[in-house]
C-alpha cells in the first residue's frame, strides 16, 4: 500500500482522491434490464432465487423450480454469472449476493435489484455495498418502517466513487481474500459445530462411551437423586436491581434491570447463584430451563422460578448444562406442566424432580462435560477469530474504498 496523495475531492462526508470518477450505479451497471429473451412457453422451466426471512438478520436466499407460468411478469429477470443480487428489502442489513458460478436458467424474484456491471469490476461494485459509504445512502432512499425497502429504480441513484479499474480489480481481490479467509473458518466453524452435535447425541445417551468408562452401567434415576432445591428468599429491594430471566428452548439465562422495584407487586424474591439449576415453572412446556451462570450470580428471580443445588459427588452442573437442553428434558418437561396453551401451563415441582432419566454416575458425567467444553471452547476460538478477521476487513474496506491508502498496481 501506498499513502494516497495531496490531491482530494469531497464524497460525502469524507474524501476521495480528484483521479476518482464518482459515478451513479446507471453509469456503470445495468439494473432490472434482463428478460427471458423472447421464451414464453407455459412448459419452460426455471429455477426461480427469492428472499425469505427478510423481518431478521439472517437473510436466506431460496431456489425453487418452477414453471414460466407461475413467475410473477415483474421477476422474469435472466440471472447470470458475475451478476450482483441486492435485496431491495432492508438492503442495509448487507442482503447482497454475487454469482460466481456458471449459471443456466436462473430467475430472480422481485424481492431483489439485479446489477450487471458494465464500466467497472463487478467485484469492485460488490465489496462497495458492503462498506460504509453506501449505507448513508440507503438510509436516504429507505421507504416503509416494518420492512424497509429500496425502489428498483432509486437503486439507479446510488453513488459509487471508482478508481482507475486496475486499482478496483486490485482492492476487490484484497477484500475478497478477506472474504476467503472469514467463509473458510465459517465452513470450520459449521464442521465443528456438527461434530459437536454428534458428541452430544451419542454421549449424552451412553451410546458412545468414553475410554474408561466402557464398563459402567448407566442406572435410570430420578432428578432428585442429582438435585435439591434451595430457597435463597429475600424481601423486596428498596433500590434498583438485576433479575433473571430465562429463554425457552433451552437457549439459557439473561438479566434484566428493574429501575423502580416499587412498582413490582411482588413482596419476596429468591437470590440465584452460579451452577443453580432454575426452571421457568410457567414455561417449563417449552423447555426454559437452564443452569445459572457466573455473570448471573446474585441476580433475584420470582417465586416462579425455583433453584435447585447439585448433590456434592452425585450430579456434575457441566455435564447437566448439555443434558437439560436435549429433546428428551423437553419431552418430559411437556408432560408435568398440564392446562391449555401459555401461561396456563405451569409445571409441577413436585413432580419435576421424580422426572426419571438414563444416566452415568459422578465421574462419567464429568469426563463427558469435559469433552463438550473443550468442543465449546473450540467454537469461541473460531468466532473470536472470524470477528478479528471481519474487523480487519472492515478497517481495509474505510481505508481502501476512499482511497486513504492506495494499492500498487501494474501498468
Amino acid at each position: 500500500m501506498k499513502n494516497n496523495a495531496n490531491n482530494t475531492k469531497p464524497f460525502y462526508n469524507t474524501t476521495i482522491p480528484s483521479d476518482w470518477e464518482i459515478k451513479h450505479f446507471e453509469d456503470i451497471a445495468s439494473i432490472d434490464k434482463n428478460s427471458l429473451n423472447g421464451k414464453t412457453d407455459k412448459d419452460y422451466e426455471f429455477d426461480y432465487i427469492s428472499l425469505s426471512d427478510v423481518d431478521s438478520d439472517d437473510f436466506k436466499i431460496e431456489t425453487t423450480r418452477q414453471i414460466f407460468a407461475s413467475a410473477p411478469s415483474r421477476a422474469r429477470r435472466i440471472v447470470e454469472k458475475g451478476d450482483i443480487l441486492m435485496s431491495t428489502v432492508r438492503p442495509n442489513l448487507q442482503g447482497f449476493s454475487i454469482i460466481k458460478e456458471d449459471v443456466k436458467d436462473l430467475i430472480a424474484s422481485t424481492g431483489f435489484a439485479v446489477i450487471k456491471a458494465k464500466k467497472c469490476s463487478n467485484e469492485y461494485l460488490f465489496q462497495y455495498l458492503f462498506g460504509s459509504g453506501i449505507e448513508r445512502q440507503f438510509y436516504q432512499l429507505l421507504v416503509g418502517s416494518n420492512y424497509p425497502a429500496i425502489n428498483s429504480s432509486d437503486v439507479k441513484k446510488l453513488k459509487i466513487p471508482l478508481p482507475p479499474l486496475p486499482e478496483q480489480r486490485a482492492i476487490a481481490k484484497a477484500l475478497s481474500l478477506m472474504d476467503s479467509a472469514i467463509n473458510k473458518n465459517m465452513q470450520l466453524i459449521a464442521q465443528k459445530q456438527r461434530r459437536k452435535l454428534w458428541l452430544m447425541q451419542n454421549l449424552l445417551t451412553g451410546k458412545k462411551r468414553l475410554k474408561g468408562f466402557e464398563d459402567t452401567n448407566w442406572i435410570i434415576q430420578p432428578l432428585k437423586n442429582f438435585i435439591k432445591q434451595v430457597v435463597r428468599k429475600i424481601p423486596k429491594p428498596n433500590e434498583p436491581y438485576l433479575g433473571i430471566g430465562l429463554r425457552s428452548h433451552g437457549k439459557g439465562t439473561f438479566l434484566k434491570h428493574d429501575e423502580q422495584p416499587e412498582k413490582n407487586s411482588m413482596t419476596e424474591f429468591y437470590v440465584v447463584r452460579p451452577n443453580d439449576l432454575i426452571v421457568n415453572i410457567t414455561f417449563a412446556w417449552e423447555q426454559a430451563i437452564a443452569i445459572v451462570k457466573p455473570e448471573d450470580d446474585g441476580a433475584l428471580a420470582s417465586h416462579r422460578f425455583p433453584t435447585y443445588t447439585f448433590i456434592n459427588t452425585k450430579g456434575h452442573p457441566d455435564f447437566f448444562r448439555f443434558f437439560i437442553i436435549q429433546p428428551k428434558m423437553k419431552y418430559s418437561l411437556d408432560l408435568i406442566s398440564p392446562g391449555g396453551a401459555g401461561r396456563n401451563r405451569v409445571m409441577s415441582k413436585s413432580d419435576f424432580i421424580k422426572l426419571e432419566f438414563l444416566l452415568p454416575e459422578y465421574e462419567e458425567q464429568t469426563a463427558i462435560a469435559q469433552v463438550l467444553q473443550a468442543a465449546d471452547k473450540e467454537l469461541a476460538l473460531l468466532g473470536a477469530k472470524i470477528e478479528k478477521l471481519r474487523e480487519q476487513k472492515k478497517g481495509m474496506m474505510q481505508v481502501l474504498l476512499t482511497g486513504k491508502k492506495r494499492l500498487k498496481t501494474k501498468l
